[in-house]
């Protein structure tokens, strides 16, 4: 049973890898902003 490999962790494998970890702290700020920006823009009245 030694001799086996254990499974690694998906979590691990994430935290483990720095260029998800640079896309993911890049994508989802940017995602974010752009989703508060297009619900601030909905929440502006109509001119008449």
């Amino acid at each position: 049973m030694a001799d086996q490999e254990e499974r690694v962790p998906v979590m691990q494998k994430v935290l483990d890898n720095p260029f998800l970890l640079v896309f993911l702290g890049i994508t989802i700020p940017t995602v974010l902003y752009i989703v508060w920006g297009v619900m601030e823009i909905a929440n502006i009245p109509v001119a008449r």
